[in-house]
């Protein structure tokens, strides 16, 4: 085999008292892929640094082929120096480039080259990163997160784009379809050290979970080993000094080895507040239309969202996802269109963008909001350093600011301050940017588990994949499409369906198609129109009805609950508390089976209306 372009060996740094690599390595042959995954914290973005050369270690050694041309795409990029997007991405060529290679490829990420640096989103200083990074045919790229913060279609193209160089890629990703597509070799980052894969991610995590389970299994043997050593030196029979003295320094040895063992970081303890169950219904939108500046966003969307539901809204950057989403919630009112929110909604929306965090707050604080040494949980409160560690936090760090976090530990802040609050309809907003694969597990599994309705915004697709029901697409021109299953099932139905795009509801969610007559009508096979029907009277007239039952129901409901959250009535008046909260579960009872009536009319009438 050829030398490696690029060789790391025995690497150790230390930040601030603690080690963050302790023996990691790496070796880049010519057009290798490797992905460099592990645990936030973990060390993959300083060893990146350094094989760029921008971090020297403490120890260890570093070696470039001669006349190796290298390429580093950081984290989080710094164009400020720059006065126009197109400075930045054309000072990144080097004597002998293509200069055409740049304008091409801010053409295709979408970027002015004319535009400024001081006013950028976190999608355009990416994108702009990224041209910059590209724009040169270097031996070598180093990618840090090159896919946080862009949107579905630029993910893509970015795909095609690598998959055609012939640089060797190391990459670090939390993306797994980016990791799954691109990766013929996996580097673990663990506790300080690197293991090599020789297969592409795909093969990681099984490899992962056996190299654990083997750990586990030795460091139980050397337990028990330790055990057996102690019980002989404190109740064995004394044979020859010489051998006595041996087997202490053997004992001395083993438990030197088991001090040495460096534990697996924890998980992430996923949890939210408990809150009151909400109705059947979350919401419906009818018809409902939304335009900004003359542009329409949201065209003449209908849906119904029932409890229990998890829906994934994707999209391009732009597209209107943020506007759906505040259409849904009730926070943004349509400009045509009627929406209706389900009763007893508690709504919690996590910003993974970071907008709820002042940089100067320190950890504890943004925990607390400033209030002591407790944590607010819904009724309850822990102290604030137990509440840490479930999100991995360490003591020490209480009194880190947010500015000094890393991206990972943001990501965990904001789920930390969000889930405090109870909470039955959750809304996330790109959970996933910055945090590592172990704990996107362990928020799959908690999205599983919530007992309300889950709103997902994102651009990971094997995420969406793994927690949505239902995904809801933008088609660009502000209608959004309803497909049932996760961003894979959406591009199958895509590839399967003829004609027009479709345009449908949540509920029923059948294509539907704009007839002759401009009137819309319910596809079905064989291209023929679904034959008309019509509600019978009473069906109308229960359709008629039903709102303003719901409605009387409705507000018994909260003079009931104002009544019984009176602190002396029960002391008072016992048998009036109880009558209390027995009409509250019944009004409670039918409330629900009116509601239930009402949305399966609707539905039947919507399906007959097409």
């Amino acid at each position: 085999m050829a030398p490696p372009l690029l060789y790391l060996a025995d690497i150790a740094l230390t930040f601030g008292g603690t080690p963050l690599l302790t023996g990691a390595g790496i070796q880049v042959h010519a057009g290798d892929r490797i992905a460099l995954v592990g645990r936030n914290g973990s060390g993959k973005s300083t060893l990146l640094k350094i094989a760029a050369g921008e971090v020297e270690p403490d120890r260890g050694e570093r070696f470039l082929q001669p006349g190796t041309t290298v390429r580093y795409l950081p984290q989080e990029p710094d164009l400020t120096p720059y006065a126009t997007l197109g400075d930045y991405v054309r000072e990144g060529l080097a004597p002998g480039d293509d200069p055409h290679r740049a304008d091409y490829l801010m053409a295709e990420l979408g970027l002015d080259g004319d535009g400024g640096t001081k006013t950028l989103s976190g999608g355009e200083a990416r994108r702009a990163a990224l041209a910059r990074t590209l724009a040169p045919e270097p031996d070598i790229l180093l990618l840090d997160e090159p896919t946080n913060h862009l949107d579905l279609p630029a993910i893509e193209w970015l795909e095609a784009e690598l998959s055609g160089r012939r640089s060797a890629i190391v990459m670090i990703s939390h993306d797994r379809r980016f990791l799954s597509r691109l990766a013929r070799k996996t580097v673990w980052m663990d506790r300080g050290r690197s293991r090599q894969l020789d297969k592409g991610f795909d093969a990681f995590e099984d490899w992962r979970d056996k190299v654990l389970e083997e750990e586990e299994t030795a460091s139980h043997k050397l337990g028990r080993q330790i055990v057996r050593e102690e019980h002989w030196i404190t109740h064995g029979v004394s044979g020859r000094r010489k051998r006595n003295m041996r087997r202490v320094r053997e004992l001395a040895e083993l438990r030197s080895r088991k001090a040495g063992e460096t534990r697996v970081q924890g998980n992430v303890a996923l949890a939210t507040a408990d809150a009151a169950v909400s109705g059947k219904l979350v919401a419906k939108l009818d018809q409902v239309s939304k335009a900004f500046d003359g542009r329409t966003i949201v065209d003449r969307f209908s849906a119904i969202i029932m409890r229990g539901e998890r829906i994934g809204i994707v999209g391009p950057n732009g597209a209107g996802k943020t506007t759906l989403v505040n259409l849904i919630t009730g926070r943004l009112q349509p400009d045509s269109g009627t929406i209706r929110l389900g009763l007893n909604l508690d709504t919690l929306v996590i910003d993974q963008k970071r907008q709820m965090l002042d940089p100067a707050w320190t950890l504890k604080d943004a925990l607390t909001d400033g209030a002591g040494d407790m944590v607010a949980i819904g009724e309850t409160t822990r102290h604030v350093m137990s509440y840490m560690k479930d999100f991995l936090f360490l003591p020490e760090q209480a009194r880190t600011p947010v500015h000094a976090l890393s991206g990972g530990e943001r990501g965990r802040l904001m789920l930390a301050r969000g889930l405090r609050n109870a909470s039955n309809f959750l809304v996330l907003d790109e959970p996933t940017n910055d945090l590592d694969l172990e704990t996107l597990d362990l928020l799959q599994e908690f999205i599983a588990e919530y007992a309300g309705t889950v709103l997902l915004v994102s651009h990971d697709r094997d995420f969406i994949d793994r927690t949505c029901t239902l995904t809801l697409a933008s088609d660009g021109k502000g209608r959004w499409l309803a497909y049932a299953g996760g961003y894979s099932d959406m591009l199958a139905q895509r590839k399967g369906a003829e004609g027009p795009a479709p345009r449908a509801g949540i509920k029923g969610a059948r294509p539907v198609e704009t007839g002759s007559a401009g009137r819309e009508t319910a596809a079905i096979p064989g291209g023929k129109a679904k034959p008309s029907a019509r509600l019978s009277f009473k069906q109308k007239h229960a359709l008629e009805t039903l709102p303003a039952e719901i409605g009387k129901l409705q507000a018994d409901i909260a003079r009931l609950r104002t009544a019984l959250a009176a602190p002396d009535l029960y002391a008072k008046d016992p048998a009036r508390f109880a009558r209390y909260a027995e009409a509250l579960e019944a009004r409670e009872t039918a409330l629900s089976d009116k509601e239930s009536e009402w949305l399966e009319l609707e539905m039947l009438r919507e399906e007959l209306e097409g």
